[in-house]
């Protein structure tokens, strides 16, 4: 008797605040460190897609402290918060992408979460923002993957410090612009979205292009 086969999850693509877009592959479980430091590894790829094949390998190096407030190190507990760090992290231009590199550590830390208020923090975002992203969301998932593209994904709200409630409330707007339609929070993107190409394209370029010059001139 054959043994079934397992559909392979489609690709997601997030995008960064600068309109990078990006996927993530996560080697899960989490390790604790072999060095006898007190805290746990995740490595991981990230892809900046619409390239070359660049990526960075990352060593997720997250902290003790970090660990007590979770309810667990798995993918359900972790996941959207560590893409969401990493998403950080190149918004702030400390990751570099290379078509070969080494890994390279990372720690997510007590400066990704809020003690005070017990919860991720990764930057509020204006209603403005959070449309663009929607609008890069749309298009370069459709572009680069194919398919109806799900906005009520909980790592995107939490990314931007809103609810899923309100990204739909956003997302529904744009979608009388005519942009794409909405079913069920699946967008279907539409030609006034898709020809926007120069516009996400050179949105990239630029982000891109400010990326490789903070690294170029730290290398000296």
């Amino acid at each position: 008797m054959s043994t079934p086969t397992q559909t392979p999850t489609p690709k997601t693509i997030y995008v960064t605040r600068t309109g990078l877009p990006l996927s993530f592959k996560l080697d899960w479980p989490f390790r604790r460190a072999t060095s006898g430091a007190d805290f746990d590894v995740l490595h991981t790829a990230i892809t900046l897609e619409n390239s070359e094949g660049l990526r960075a390998l990352v060593a997720v190096n997250l902290s003790a402290t970090l660990r007590e407030v979770l309810p667990s190190l798995e993918p359900k507990d972790t996941e959207a918060p560590i893409i969401n760090a990493l998403r950080k992290e190149v918004d702030h231009k400390q990751t570099e992408f290379v078509k070969s590199g080494k890994l390279v550590p990372l720690p997510v830390s007590s400066r990704h979460y809020s003690f005070k208020l017990k919860q991720w923090v990764f930057g509020k975002a204006t209603d403005e923002e959070i449309a663009r992203m929607i609008e890069r969301k749309v298009y370069w998932q459709t572009r680069l993957v194919g398919g109806d593209v799900w906005l009520g994904d909980p790592a995107e709200a939490l990314y931007v410090d809103t609810t899923t409630d309100h990204i739909a409330e956003i997302a529904a707007g744009l979608a009388q612009q005519g942009l794409f339609t909405m079913a069920r929070r699946y967008a279907t993107a539409l030609p006034a979205l898709m020809d926007q190409r120069d516009r996400f394209e050179s949105e990239m370029a630029a982000a891109r292009q400010q990326l490789e010059e903070k690294h170029a001139f730290e290398r000296g």
